[in-house]
């Protein structure tokens, strides 16, 4: 089905209809919303579902992916409102120790000062949505028994499907799989390769409470910034040139003309990462048990290599601010996860809907034989998975250090281009040369030769640690050795590449095969000596998303059959696809006697000001509060300007940035995290306790009106001061 067609479609594949709807749980995609059109008016939502099911409409047709996050355009000139935090690792590519805009902030009188947001930083603009569930599954069907078969099968279709879809130029398509594997859809994006920071309100203000108040409440952060979109002068997608204009999009969001308050109905539209709500219990356990303890315990290690090399060298801090940035983030979440799984004890949540799943597909007989024998399969998978996990984590971590990651991407691009395009592994064809391109460019913003050396003598360690069945024996092969001496070695041998100089890096992407084969580069030759035993992995990984391809579309099936039999409502896991989640504005109780009230306020930010970071404030944010300078932006109901406030909507990473809507689908706020109780809701959704946090409309215009004043922009948003 096509976007012209959705409002008139209701029909759904089972595993991504629902028995019922309601405010709240849900990440609905949009086929669904015809269907889920009572609960939305019963919430409080004025607009028609005719019109909300219109994605090139308004206001859905304003909401954008930027890779990773979502964004919005405000304005016909192409102006795109998104996160701070989304917008950092931009913030951070144009700082230096010396004009550190991560700091200072960064405020574009004009769009000819406005600064590129990177090579890889992109808009990609919502064009089209098909079904093409029939052929995929036909595809992988046709590959008979052989599992390896069956994922080469898909894949072949993936690229062939996208290839068409790409044929015209300046567009970016994607296949995503539903469900596990239940449907499939085609999203054709606009895809905008010239993106400029436009503001970005100084870190005192867009990061205010660090990592300390990061997944808490109360919240009092200004996160956000703005980017412009920018095409060739015949209105194309096109790289970064001076001579590019403005994008013209067909729609922009409108700043709410309406106070936001207690109760009322709010809407995110937005593209939220990865949700695992309908794993199997085995999955949950070993993600419980081991994944995010490991995780976050390496992180740490690495947080805190990090942190003690910066507080020495400026230039590490800056370069590797975005990366402290998503280390931290990654593992308070993991940390906040592990808490609520015991506080709402998931393990026996997830075991207990398994276990009726199970018990209810036993009792339809030989109907629930492929089901169950699904199920035992994903089981198998999984404990396969298990045998090497830390093995593939210590080399995969290893590999990401900036100069192995640079040589061993640049060799195996070097071994796909000997392919025919379309025979090429998926983020080595013709397409994706830009974006390796952009990462060799600016991994020089980002890197620090000692830095790096650190990290990779932490991983190489880590490698030294291993079980012996999980020695690699090509790894082995090339320390040398099996102690901390030859560790070193290996990092002085790593040490004199050349893939730490841009140009040099740039040089190796043109570069053959034999020439990787033949180079005395030290990384390189690791990447030359580990890439056989990568490639086997890679393998083995294939058989097992085969054997995945069968299993996980019965089982999910059958639990959503399951789950309707139950009067229950099903939505599939998040996958970076649009969805919608719809709610109220509401506080909540975290534990008897304590409630939280859903609005906080500019006095709140004076309240944790102690004048170091992340709690010290502009002084002119400060002033301004201490005399009530208001800007006529305050609440009456609060007698405040509100900062940020609390919903029940339904939200994970990667709708960072979303929009977040009222009822006549005006800008009232943007989300940009979840409350510390909402950071299990990947896995099992708390309806008590699970809120979203947004930065108040109000509060992000106080900021661009009396803090760090952007006058130009207000006028372009329409929202001049009161």
């Amino acid at each position: 089905m096509r976007l012209t067609l959705l409002a008139a479609s209701i029909a759904m594949a089972a595993a991504t209809t629902s028995h019922a709807a309601h405010a709240g749980e849900g990440m609905w995609v949009p086929q669904q919303l015809p269907e889920i059109a009572g609960p939305l008016k019963k919430a409080g939502l004025k607009l028609s579902a005719q019109q909300l099911s219109d994605l090139k409409g308004d206001p859905m047709g304003a909401v954008v992916a930027l890779g990773g996050c979502t964004a919005s355009f405000v304005s016909p000139q192409g102006l795109v409102v998104t996160n701070h935090h989304c917008a950092y690792g931009a913030i951070q590519l144009n700082s230096t120790a010396d004009n550190n805009l991560i700091v200072n902030g960064f405020n574009a009188p004009t769009p000819a000062d406005e600064l590129s947001a990177g090579p890889n930083a992109r808009v990609y603009v919502l064009d089209d949505i098909q079904d093409v569930t029939a052929q995929a599954r036909a595809a992988i069907a046709g590959a008979g028994d052989d599992p390896l078969a069956r994922t080469q099968a898909l894949e072949a279709f993936e690229k062939k499907l996208v290839a068409d879809c790409e044929a015209e130029a300046g567009f970016r398509c994607r296949l995503y799989s539903f469900s596990g594997g239940n449907s499939y859809r085609l999203f054709r994006n606009l895809e905008i390769k010239d993106v400029r920071l436009a503001y970005a309100p100084p870190g005192s203000v867009g990061k205010f409470g660090g990592d300390i108040d990061n997944w808490m409440w109360p919240r009092h952060t200004g996160d956000f910034s703005f980017y412009r979109a920018y095409v060739d002068k015949n209105g194309k997608p096109a790289a970064y040139s001076k001579d590019n204009v403005p994008y013209q999009p067909r729609h922009w969001l409108k700043f709410a003309d309406k106070p936001l308050g207690a109760g009322d109905f709010v809407m995110v539209a937005g593209y939220p990462g990865s949700t695992n709500r309908y794993a199997l219990a085995g999955e949950f356990d070993s993600t419980a048990s081991w994944t995010y303890p490991t995780i976050a315990r390496h992180y740490q290690a690495m947080i805190d290599l990090i942190a003690a090399a910066g507080e020495k060298d400026p230039d590490i801090k800056v370069k590797y601010a975005s990366t402290m940035a998503g280390l931290n983030n990654t593992s308070k979440n993991y940390e906040g996860q592990l808490e609520g799984f015991q506080r709402i004890d998931a393990a026996g949540q997830k075991h207990a809907e398994e276990d009726a799943v199970l018990a209810w597909l036993r009792s339809q007989g030989q109907q629930g034989q492929a089901a169950l024998q699904a199920h035992q399969q994903l089981v198998a998978l999984n404990q396969q998975a298990q045998a090497t996990r830390e093995r593939d984590l210590v080399m995969r971590m290893f590999d990401r250090t900036s100069v192995v990651n640079a040589a061993t991407e640049l060799y195996r691009l070097a071994i796909e281009r000997g392919k025919p395009d379309a025979e090429r592994e998926s983020g080595y064809q013709d397409r994706d040369l830009p974006g390796i391109e952009g990462a060799m460019k600016q991994m020089e913003r980002r890197y620090v030769p000692a830095m790096d050396r650190q990290l990779q003598a932490y991983w190489l360690n880590q490698y030294l640690q291993l079980p012996a069945d999980q020695r690699v024996a090509a790894v082995d092969s090339w320390l040398g050795g099996n102690d901390a001496k030859a560790v070193q070695r290996a990092l002085d041998r790593l040490a004199r590449t050349g893939l730490g100089d841009t140009d040099t890096r740039l040089k190796w992407m043109q570069a053959d095969r034999a020439a990787f084969e033949a180079s005395e580069d030290p990384a390189i030759q690791y990447a030359v000596a580990v890439m056989p035993t990568l490639l086997k992995l890679e393998q083995e990984r294939k058989v097992r998303e085969g054997q995945s391809l069968l299993a996980r579309p019965t089982y999910l099936q059958a639990l959503a059959d399951y789950k309707k039999s139950q009067g229950e409502f099903v939505y599939p896991d998040a996958n970076l696809s649009l969805r919608i989640t719809f709610g109220n504005v509401m506080g909540y109780a975290p534990k008897d006697g304590m409630q939280y009230t859903p609005f906080t306020t500019l006095e709140g930010v004076v309240a944790k000001e102690t004048g170091k970071d992340p709690f010290d404030s502009p002084k002119a944010l400060l002033d301004a509060a201490k005399v009530k300078r208001y800007g006529g932006l305050e609440d009456a109901r609060i007698g405040s300007v509100p900062v940020n406030f609390l919903s029940d909507l339904d939200i994970t990473g990667g709708n960072s940035g979303s929009p977040v809507l009222d009822a006549q689908g005006k800008l009232v706020g943007l989300a940009f995290d979840g409350n510390w109780e909402s950071v299990s809701s990947n896995w099992v959704f708390d309806p008590k306790l699970t809120r979203m946090i947004a930065v108040d409309g109000r509060y992000l215009r106080w900021i661009m009106q009396e803090v760090y004043p952007a006058p130009q922009l207000l006028k372009e948003m329409d929202v001049a001061a009161p």
